[in-house]
């Protein structure tokens, strides 16, 4: 998207909110009433909570009652990865094995202690190791495991082998998570076809508004005993608090608009996503593409250029009015060093300039002319910058 000069190609950061959700989430903000009140007013709040349930779940091929919403993919992780979560009526994992690339909301947000909590580790590509994986677990004997892996990395737009994973955990008598923020609308998603026992999400990746997310249960045969946040009794005792009723709203709207666009988009996607990393390469024909011989999302690629710093090149990028990314958005604007490149062998030079560049529903043929024309224009500029301090 570009506004004045400006092209945005930091989807994975967060995708714009979609005008179509926009108009929803104003009509939905002038309604009045708690949905937790039995009068007309709350019952009108309620019903958009509701409908909005139903358009999430259908976009995840889950049963609408499993959807839970929280604030965000945060809470969402944060509520999922504990001891707590459990079958109803067994008890809960004593291990959590967690993927080495997760997102820090998985890593470091957990509830488990950290004598208790494993990473998973990836190869070359960033994919998860799922010999180590099934060795792991056949060690692990009678101990109770709870697996969490990200079913597409937010930096490298890798794509785990969710589904086998599943499948080794629960021969072992395992559970299993997926973190699903940043594959939600960018390629197909099914609960049950993927085997996991639990998914999370989040707003904003898809076009939605920020600060809305959900836990998706894969059944109501399970539970998270203890309450992350407590209180009342909202969203049938999981997570207390009133409801975000428009940002709720906004959600089920954008998971709608996604699930619809859904193939069209991943082609469309693709073919632009395809086109700036061929021109990332004739500009630069040292460039690197991040596991470029991984499947990925269809949006997503990251990329180095030997010498250049992301830090600087960033700024530059910013400059001439494209927006890019140096990884996860989640680190207070602050550039520093990748555990996704560090857990994936990328030797820490090359590490330090990788850029991410994430595209969405915004994104049109332009927006890649314009980032190939800037991309030529700081190739330039930071070589000779660094020829001429050599």
């Amino acid at each position: 998207m570009a506004t004045g000069q400006r092209t945005y190609l930091d989807h994975n950061a967060t995708s714009p909110l979609r005008p179509e959700v926009a108009h929803v989430m104003a009509r939905v903000l002038q309604l009045p009433g708690n949905a937790s009140s039995v009068h007309a007013e709350g019952r009108a709040a309620r019903a958009e909570i509701e409908a909005a349930r139903e358009k999430v779940a259908r976009l995840v091929g889950a049963k609408t009652k499993n959807v839970i919403f929280t604030s965000g993919g945060t809470e969402a992780s944060n509520m999922v990865l504990s001891p707590s979560f459990r079958r109803l009526g067994q008890p809960g994992a004593v291990k959590l094995l967690i993927g080495a690339t997760e997102h820090p909301c998985g890593l470091n947000g957990h509830r488990f202690a950290v004598e208790a909590a494993e990473t998973i580790p990836v190869d070359a590509s960033g994919i998860l190791d799922l010999v180590w994986l099934k060795a792991r677990l056949e060690r692990a004997g009678n101990e109770r495991v709870l697996v969490s892996v990200q079913l597409a990395n937010n930096e490298t737009g890798v794509l785990h082998p969710v589904a086998e994973a599943a499948s080794l955990v629960h021969a072992h008598g395992g559970l299993i998570h997926t973190d699903a923020v940043q594959a939600a609308g960018k390629v197909p998603l099914d609960i049950t076809a993927l085997g996991v026992d639990v998914l999370t999400l989040s707003g904003h990746k898809l076009g939605g508004p920020k600060g809305v997310g959900a836990v998706v249960l894969a059944s109501d045969q399970f539970e998270i005993a203890e309450r992350l946040i407590r209180g009342g009794g909202q969203e049938k005792g999981h997570r207390a608090g009133t409801e975000n009723v428009a940002a709720i709203a906004g959600f089920g709207a954008a998971a709608e608009i996604a699930q619809a666009t859904l193939a069209e988009e991943a082609l469309r996607l693709g073919a632009l996503r395809d086109e700036a990393e061929a021109q990332v390469r004739r500009i630069a024909s040292d460039a690197i593409v991040i596991a470029a011989g991984a499947e990925r999302l269809p949006n997503t690629f990251a990329f180095a250029i030997p010498g250049l710093k992301a830090e600087t090149a960033l700024i530059a990028f910013d400059l001439e009015g494209i927006a890019l990314s140096s990884g996860s958005a989640c680190s207070s604007g602050k550039v520093k060093r990748s555990h996704v490149l560090d857990a994936m062998g990328v030797e820490p030079a090359l590490g330090e300039g990788v850029l991410r560049v994430s595209l969405g529903w915004t994104t049109t043929k332009e927006d890649v002319v314009r980032f190939a024309e800037a991309c030529e224009k700081v190739v330039a500029t930071l070589y000779k910058r660094k020829a001429s301090a050599a």
